[in-house]
């Protein structure tokens, strides 16, 4: 082994290099990922001490009154025992791993990928960054359906930083605004805000926020202090699909 060529793979020239392929581009929350991590021998021995796979997503984070776009994990995989790849060697290692339920749907301008990481003793990690579509899970996309039917027009999606009140696997939530244009709200609601707390396969516990219009001074005083604003948390679950519709409405016509 030159010392020459050692010393170079230490600073990444020459070194092992990595390429993830995934079955497809598009998933639905809560669906399996499959794919090989190749990893391609550099000029020289390596010890690859393991490969990591994680998901990672963006979020607006605020610091001193300034946003920007923040990157945050959602969840990590360790698809690799330690092993030894040789000078021009190529190795496949095939992985498969579950996504995460609460996974953000890339609407708006979010995004997620599936960041690949060779762990190279004494020497430069090897990456690699592969961006995938999020659909929602069967249950999230009817709960955002049934908000559709009932009169509300979907105006933005985004993740944003969580306050600590509402913040637990991730630094993040993400929100969908609505505002209605038809129906029984439409003149009676600013907008409806609804964040998923959390999610399994059978449940989805929301958070909605109701913004009532303003009638009157009082009305625009309440606006003025947020007082016209109403959090309402509640878990929804398969069973409740039949009459989802209706659940909503009833809900929301409490604050409205």
């Amino acid at each position: 082994m030159s010392f020459f060529n050692k010393m170079l793979a230490s600073i990444g020239v020459g070194a092992a290099r990595v390429d993830t392929k995934l079955e497809k581009s598009s998933f639905v929350a809560g669906e399996t990922i499959r794919g090989e991590v190749e990893i391609y021998g550099g000029n020289i021995e390596q010890q690859i001490d393991a490969i990591y796979l994680t998901l990672y997503t963006t979020y607006i984070k605020e610091v001193d009154d300034n946003k920007y776009t923040a990157k945050a994990p959602v969840q990590q995989f360790r698809v690799s025992d330690p092993f030894v790849i040789q000078a021009n060697e190529t190795k496949i290692v095939p992985f498969t791993f579950n996504l995460p339920f609460d996974v953000p749907i890339t609407v708006g301008k979010t995004e997620v990928w599936v960041a690949t990481e060779l762990d190279i003793r004494s020497g430069v990690d090897a990456q690699d960054r592969d961006y995938i579509e999020i659909r929602p899970s069967q249950l999230a996309s009817r709960i955002l359906e049934e908000v559709q039917q009932i009169g509300f027009r979907l105006r933005k999606a985004e993740c944003e930083q969580a306050s600590y009140k509402y913040r637990s696997r991730y630094p993040f939530l993400q929100e969908f605004e609505f505002v209605p244009v038809g129906g029984m709200f439409r003149g009676k609601l600013d907008e409806l805000e609804i964040v998923f707390l959390s999610q399994t396969e059978s449940s989805a516990e929301i958070l909605m926020q109701v913004d009532r219009k303003a009638r009157g001074f009082g009305g625009f005083l309440a606006e003025a202090l947020d007082a016209d604003e109403t959090h309402v948390r509640m878990t929804i679950t398969q069973r409740d699909l039949h009459n989802l519709g209706d659940i909503l409405k009833q809900t929301i016509a409490k604050y409205a």
